[in-house]
This record gives structure tokens, sequence and C-alpha cells, in this order.
């Protein structure tokens, strides 16, 4: 069952998740640009919740670093100008409207929504969101100060000051991240835990105050009375635009990661209930002022690693986080900056594998969408290059359904399979019958396309019968019945029989309704096969 049986396992992986989900609360928070406990608030909020309402066994939800870019660039979309207490106001009432977006979405059962998403935007969006996040730590490793926030203001500004950069910082920093590099090895390790504890140690026993090194600041875990943010009608429905964005990722993060430990496990899981909880999840974690949370896979994977069994780990991963902030947040204070930037690097880099994205231009398939996407983030933005990614996506496919190939068919020898000739030309076919096959579904927009590419030009003089295989067909709008109709009148006219094959109920209906000749008894078949036998059967027949 998803849920599991609990077991004294669920409370090992507990405390090795929360050991992992500490400090990258902690850092997804400063991406987000908010202070540290807003990200430790809606980690606990998120793992409780979700052990209510959801059904993964091994889902964490907490914040993600991919929500926290984007909950920063969706703040920033709704004000210019922004005090801290404005800026978390936004980011709050972005959280709410993301928890309150997926619970519509669950009511009007859309769990197709992350379909949305291709794999390969999904891929050049994350590889240019790492991107932008790794360039974004460089005030906290160079301990400078940068006028601008967006990528090329970053790189222009460090190129002319680079002899300004912090020593101590740098060192710092880049000693962290092989740390954290080197303890990947191991895999049960809380490596994020073991830097920041280094970190915490090297504050006690050196001045990093005197060499100029930032640290976090005060940890401030007095809890928040849940509320509503008091915002402008103005700025609610910029991050109603803006929060859009943020639910297709993580949706399409979430139901990945638990869809795919689902399965491996025997799992069942529906996608309704789990935008549900997401959005109890969301909107718990925006009442407390948090960052939008999701089921990344690192840290779901790094639980089923740990003998999770139940929806019990996260509470326990919880419950662990309550303690360890309770007792240990005056030492969250001492973290040095460089350091929490290379936890937040750390957490990001395997999204900068290009392999990926090579291997869409080996394969010569939607290499420009994820190119576009990859791209987009640091040119656009984060909302915007992810609505550019997302309309490629979308364009890419209804061009390549506007524009079928038209595949000639024929008959293997000794069987009923036909298949396309330019593959195998082996095949067997009859000069008087002309099979084809259109290689995408016909709709409005291609279905003139396809006829008028299968009118005169295409049909050889000898040509008595045309059958038309559907077989990827499983309807017919309007516009396609209508053409298909047209097109059996032209070839009449020309003193052509046209057949369809592969011919589903749901094309058959509308054609019979519409009294079109092609629903008459002979006209359309269940087989490709079953209606070249009866081609054969009216080439044979004398000619009136």
């Amino acid at each position: 069952m998803p849920g599991g049986r609990p077991s004294k396992w669920d409370i090992v992986a507990g405390l090795s998740v929360a050991g992992l989900l500490l400090p990258e609360a902690i850092a997804y928070a400063s991406i987000a640009g908010l202070a540290p406990q807003h990200g430790v608030f809606a980690a606990i909020a998120g793992l409780l919740v979700y052990a209510l309402a959801g059904r993964s066994r091994f889902a964490i939800v907490a914040p993600t670093a991919s929500s926290a870019a984007i909950l920063a660039a969706a703040a920033a979309s709704a004000q210019t100008m922004q005090t801290p207490d404005q800026r978390l106001a936004l980011a709050a009432g972005a959280v709410l409207l993301t928890g309150a977006f997926f619970v519509c979405a669950s009511i009007a059962r859309m769990g197709a929504l992350a379909q949305f998403i291709s794999r390969p935007v999904l891929r050049g969006f994350a590889f240019g969101l790492s991107a932008v996040i790794v360039l974004r730590q460089a005030p906290a490793l160079t301990g400078l100060r940068f006028e601008s926030h967006d990528p090329g203001g970053i790189l222009w500004d460090l190129a002319w000051r680079l002899w300004e950069v912090n020593g101590a910082s740098l060192v710092l920093g880049f000693g962290a991240l092989a740390l954290l590099l080197a303890l990947r090895r191991w895999p049960w390790a809380p490596g994020a835990f073991v830097a920041l504890s280094a970190g915490v140690a090297g504050a006690l026993l050196f001045d990093l105050d005197g060499y100029g090194v930032a640290r976090v600041g005060y940890l401030d875990v007095t809890p928040v009375a849940p509320g509503l943010p008091d915002l402008s009608l103005e700025a609610w429905e910029t991050l109603a635009r803006a929060a859009l964005p943020l639910v297709l990722i993580l949706f399409a993060e979430s139901w990945g990661s638990m869809r795919n430990l689902g399965l491996r496990h025997g799992d069942r899981l529906d996608p309704q209930r789990e935008l549900f909880a997401l959005g109890l999840a969301n909107i718990a974690s925006g009442l407390l002022r948090g960052l939008p949370v999701g089921a990344g896979f690192s840290a779901s994977s790094a639980n089923e690693a740990a003998g999770a069994m139940s929806r019990v780990a996260g509470v326990a991963a919880a419950l662990c986080m309550v303690a360890l902030v309770a007792l240990f947040a005056p030492w969250v204070a001492l973290i040095p900056q460089p350091v929490l930037a290379a936890v937040v690097i750390s957490a990001v880099l395997p999204a900068l594998d290009p392999r990926p994205l090579l291997k869409l231009w080996r394969i010569g398939r939607d290499q420009y969408v994820a190119l576009a996407a990859a791209v987009g983030v640091p040119l656009f933005g984060v909302v915007d290059g992810m609505v550019l990614a997302v309309a490629l996506s979308v364009a890419a496919t209804l061009g390549r359904l506007a524009s079928p190939r038209i595949e000639r068919l024929g008959r293997l020898p000794d069987s009923h399979a036909f298949v396309d000739l330019a593959a195998q030309p082996e095949a067997v076919t009859d000069p008087r019958i002309l099979v084809v096959r259109p290689t995408e579904p016909l709709f409005f927009a291609n279905a003139e396309t396809v006829f008028a590419g299968l009118s005169e030009p295409s049909l050889a003089v000898g040509v008595l019968v045309v059958i038309l295989s559907l077989e990827d067909s499983s309807d017919l709008d309007s516009t396609a019945l209508e053409a298909l109709i047209e097109w059996d009148m032209l070839l009449g006219g020309q003193g052509r029989i046209l057949l369809l094959a592969r011919c589903k109920q749901h094309v058959r209906d509308p054609l019979l309704r519409a009294g079109a000749a092609l629903a008459r008894p002979g006209r359309s078949f269940w087989s490709v096969d079953e209606a070249f036998e009866a081609a054969l059967g009216l080439v044979a027949a004398p000619r009136k």
C-alpha cells in the first residue's frame, strides 16, 4: 500500500533526512532572498501536512532549489522597491496562491498538468536555472556587493572587480565545495550537515569577522502566527501570473519523484490526490511565511535509501528538525555565508551536467526546445524563461502535428502485416491499390494539408483504390471530418474508391451521423489487411 506500515526504520530515515533538510532549507531560503527561518518553517509545515494528506511513503515535501529561485523572481515581479517585510509578504502571497492553484487543479482533475512540460524543457530549464543560482552565489563566495542581480551584470561586475575579492571567503567557499563533492562518494553521509558543521567550527576557532567573512546571522525560531499577508489587489494579480510557472515546475518535479519511487515498489498513486496534498502543504507553508514546497528527488531518494517504510518518516524528520533548531539555533548564526553558498552550489551541480542536453542533439529530437529553455532563463529571467520554454515546446509539438509524413504501406511477404515501403522495400503491394498512413492524428491543423498532398500528383495513373489507414487517429474533429468527406468525393469524381482501415468507432459514428458514403458497409474496416483484401476484390471486379 502507498502509505506503508510504520516501522522503526521510519525513525532512522527521519533522522537521516532531517540532517539533510535543515542545511538545505537554510540554503534555499538564501536563494529566495529570505531569512533562513522561512526555509525551516516551510520544511516542517510541508513534511507534517503532506504526511496527513499525501499518499507517497517516500516523498519528502520541503523547499527545493528551483522553486526557491522562481519564488524570488515572482516576488521581484510584483514590486520594484521592496523592504524586507514587503518581500516576505510578497513571497508568502506567491506560496499561498501556488497552494490554491494546486487545490483548484485537483478539484478540476488536472493531474495531467505536468505533461505540459516536456522532459527537454525540464532539463534545459534546470540547466539554465542552476547556472543562474550558481552565479547568484558570487557575492557570498567573493565577499563583494554587486549592483546588478542578473547573470550578465554579475559576470560584468566580477570581471572588473577581481582584485577586490575576499581571499578568505573564496578559500572557505571552495574548501566547503570540495568537501561536499568528496562526500558524495558515500550517499548515506549528510554532506551538507557536515559542511555546515565544519563552517560553524571554523567560526568558533577563527576570527572570521576580522577576515571580512560574512555569516548567516540570527535564526529567529519564534513561532509565526498563521495569517494572510497584507497585499494590494494589484500585487495579488501580479503574483497570480507569476505563480503559474511555480505550480508547473513543482508538480512536474514532485510527481516525477513520487511516481518513479512508487513504481520501484509497486505503489499506486493518484495524481489528483497528490495535487491536493501539495496544495495543502503550500497553503500551510504560505500561512507560516515559508517557501514553496515540493517533493524533491534527492531528498525523497535519500528517504527511500535510509529505509523509510511509511509517511511516519516525514513526521519523524519534521520533529527532528524542530529539535535541531531548538537546540542549535544560536550556532546557525555562525555559519559562514561562503559555506552556505557552497551547499547551494553543490545542490544544483547535478543539473549542470550537459550530457542529457547533448544526448538530444545526438538523437536529433527537441534539442532546440531544450536550448531555448537553458538560454531563456538567464536572458529573460526565471518566470519568463520558463513560459518561453513551455510555449516553444507546445509550438514544436503543434508544428510536428501540423506537418505529418505520409507513409506508403506494403504487405510483408507471408504475413498480414503492412509496413512502410520506404523502410522495408521488400514489402509487396499492388499497383492498382495505394495504401497510405499519416504519421500523426488528423485534426483541423493538418487534415486539409494531408488530403491535398494525397491528391492527383501523388496518385499513379493506374491507382483504382486508395486505402487510408487511420490507426493514429482515434477521433476526428469537424474540420478533419469534412475534409475527409470532401476528399472521398474528389476521388469518386476521378473514378477511384476510398476505403478506410483501422477505422475506430469514434470515427465511424460521426461519419454515420453526417450521412457520409464512407459510413456505408464495405467502406470502413478494422484492419489494413481486411481493407486490402476488399480492395483486391474491387479491382478484380469488372469495371462499369
